[in-house]
């Protein structure tokens, strides 16, 4: 019998270069929405009154915006940081460059963009990536890049 941990990567088993494709996708829906909307008390029309919505340039609800940055991040757990992060320290360069609707599906790639060990905390180091979400049909509608302290490979590992 083999066991098998899953598990996120060690500092070391990253390369910058290495393109993570998180799969399957999700697909997004009107509760997603509603709900995450009323979570984090954002009560913007264009993602909770149809009847609005619909008068504005996209001409329907537009899905949260933090609902998509929350999914990409979360996508990418399982693959790179499951049982290795020990903080998320930061997001930058986040952007919406299209819209994502109800019944879209988010599919997220992670790009490790930059690594190096922690001048300060022996074991782990920093490393920063980025992620892209698209929808179904390509389209580019998230990016966001991401700096994490993560562990390195335990000694006992190591061997």
């Amino acid at each position: 019998m083999t066991e098998i941990l899953q598990r996120g990567r060690y500092v070391e088993e990253l390369e910058v270069g290495d393109v993570f494709h998180h799969r399957p996708g999700r697909t997004v829906t009107e509760a997603d929405n509603v709900l995450f909307s009323a979570l984090t008390m954002n009560t913007q029309a264009l993602h909770l009154d149809a009847a609005y919505a619909a008068t504005q340039e996209f001409g329907e609800r537009l899905m949260n915006s933090m609902w998509t940055l929350a999914t990409m991040v979360g996508a990418s757990v399982a693959q790179v940081t499951q049982g290795t992060l020990v903080a998320q320290l930061g997001l930058s360069d986040i952007s919406f460059p299209a819209p994502l609707l109800h019944g879209d599906t988010l599919y997220v790639d992670t790009e490790i963009v930059d690594k190096r060990l922690s001048r300060s905390r022996p074991g782990q180091g920093l490393v920063t990536m980025r992620h892209t979400g698209r929808n179904q049909h390509g389209t580019v509608v998230a990016t966001a890049t991401r700096v994490a302290l993560m562990l390195c490979t335990p000694a006992e590992d190591a061997s």
